[in-house]
């Protein structure tokens, strides 16, 4: 019987590595042993951890900032300890978050033509782990609300609009947990942990909504990440070290939809996924080939499209959004792959013959609109993402300056203090109290303003000088 080959549109992407000279060269990218992507990708800019003396760095660049990068080039460098992880805001293209080897979050605002100077204060800073936070992940639809989850065993979520944590789960996890997943509207959110355990959490109600033991019976770890139906798909190792694949159904975890042996590296995959497309691109870290996977409804639901092969390992992994790619050239995926001096974008196309759009390839995709505020989401309410079409390509609007309003610890406490009952103070002079303080705070704020002015000019006047040296000594 002939055998039938399977129709689909994405049979025939293919990959390919862009020119030299649009590479981003001497890169030191980290070496920091922790598995997680060390690239962050959006359609301004690309971020990738790097290794720093004293402290923890991170570089962010203008895509369009190709070529050899100077050793001089500013960087994000706020943490004392090494950064394991960075994630952009998906409602905010210039602000990113950091966790780090010194146990705290930092979310950053970015210049929106990059950076002149190196960037060492945070907007904010977020404490509340005890151990070092190698996740951090931003909510889908709602605004300022971010994950972490630290070697403590514990995910916080904040609110970083206030710089508060709302919701603490520490007492979930046994272990260390290797990965967190949102879900398509961020009611759920999906974990794998070192105790080969996948969890599925409602962190609102701070219930386990569903959990698989041994979801792959290897000892190394595992990545669990939620799809758009509401599935959940894991990679991980078998008892004999060989490399998985598993794909999930929420209502009856005992056996899963599908599974996959695939090779027997030992590099961990780890999963980029594009809901538009429903193709689940792998790239095993230490691996030299990104092999994709199309996720539909029939069996055996998970099929293999093809392997990327280059010749060098890839030390980690940067995945564009959507709203990120050139539509003209049906382009459906870009990475962003780190070797150990450099990074280079690879690009997915699906070959077309004609030049318009193609809208079957780009359907409405995930916008830059959050969908709620983060009040709204803490309250309960849910909200999928706002769709926003590429027909003619996506163009970047302005984004808003990252405000955060920390709450008055003072205010919420009870005013019925019996030792302010024995002091009463004629309210006339706590007012002029407070309007000579604000006097003296605008005096302050005025004198640094103006110390910094004076600054950027001693900076400005210091390279002119320095360009001067250069003709005469020439």
């Amino acid at each position: 019987m002939r055998r039938v080959v399977r129709q689909s549109k994405f049979r025939h992407v293919f990959g390919q590595a862009v020119k030299n000279d649009q590479c981003y060269d001497d890169i030191r990218v980290s070496r920091v042993t922790w598995d997680s992507s060390f690239c962050a990708v959006n359609p301004r800019f690309v971020a990738i951890i790097i290794e720093a003396s004293g402290g923890g760095a991170f570089l962010v660049l203008p895509l369009h900032k190709t070529g050899r990068i100077d050793k001089s080039y500013p960087t994000v460098c706020g943490h004392t300890g090494p950064v394991l992880d960075i994630d952009w805001c998906p409602h905010n293209d210039q602000v990113i978050a950091s966790g780090s080897e010194d146990c705290t979050v930092m979310v950053w605002q970015i210049p929106e033509n990059g950076l002149t100077l190196s960037l060492t204060e945070p907007v904010v800073i977020l404490e509340g782990h005890s151990k070092r936070v190698g996740i951090v992940a931003w909510h889908p639809t709602a605004r300022n609300v971010l994950l972490s989850a630290g070697c403590d065993n514990a995910i916080i979520i904040w609110n970083v609009g206030t710089g508060e944590a709302l919701i603490n789960l520490d007492d979930m996890h046994s272990d260390m947990i290797y990965n967190v997943s949102w879900n398509r509207n961020g009611s759920l959110i999906c974990t794998a942990s070192k105790d080969k355990k996948v969890r599925v959490i409602d962190p609102r109600k701070q219930e386990i909504v569903a959990e698989k033991e041994k979801a792959h019976e290897g000892a190394r770890p595992m990545r669990a990440i939620f799809l758009a139906d509401g599935n959940v798909f894991t990679t991980g190792f078998s008892r004999m070290s060989e490399r998985q694949l598993a794909l999930w159904n929420l209502k009856n975890m005992q056996e899963p939809i599908a599974l996959h042996e695939m090779d027997t590296s030992n590099g961990v995959l780890l999963p980029f996924y594009d809901p538009d497309t429903s193709i689940i691109y792998l790239c095993g870290k230490g691996d030299s080939s990104i092999r994709y996977f199309e996720i539909t409804d029939e069996s055996p639901y998970v099929h293999y499209l093809n392997t990327f092969s280059s010749k060098e390992p890839q030390r980690g992994m940067g995945y564009m959004p959507k709203r990120g790619l050139d539509v003209n050239k049906c382009e459906i995926a870009r990475f962003f792959k780190l070797h150990e001096r450099k990074c280079e974008p690879i690009i997915m196309t699906v070959p077309r013959k004609s030049d318009l759009f193609q809208d079957d390839l780009y359907p409405d995709t995930a916008g830059p609109e959050a969908a709620l505020e983060a009040e709204e989401w803490f309250e309960g309410k849910n909200a999928d993402p706002i769709l926003i079409s590429l027909k003619h390509g996506y163009i970047p609007g302005k984004n808003r300056d990252l405000k955060v309003v920390k709450k008055n610890i003072l205010d919420s406490k009870p005013t019925a203090n019996k030792k302010c009952d024995l002091i009463s103070v004629p309210k006339k002079t706590t007012d002029t109290a407070s309007v000579q303080n604000e006097a003296k705070l605008d005096e302050i704020l005025k004198e640094i303003k103006s110390i910094k002015d004076t600054i950027c000019n001693q900076d400005e006047r210091i390279s002119k000088l320095e360009q001067q040296m250069a003709k005469i000594a020439a």
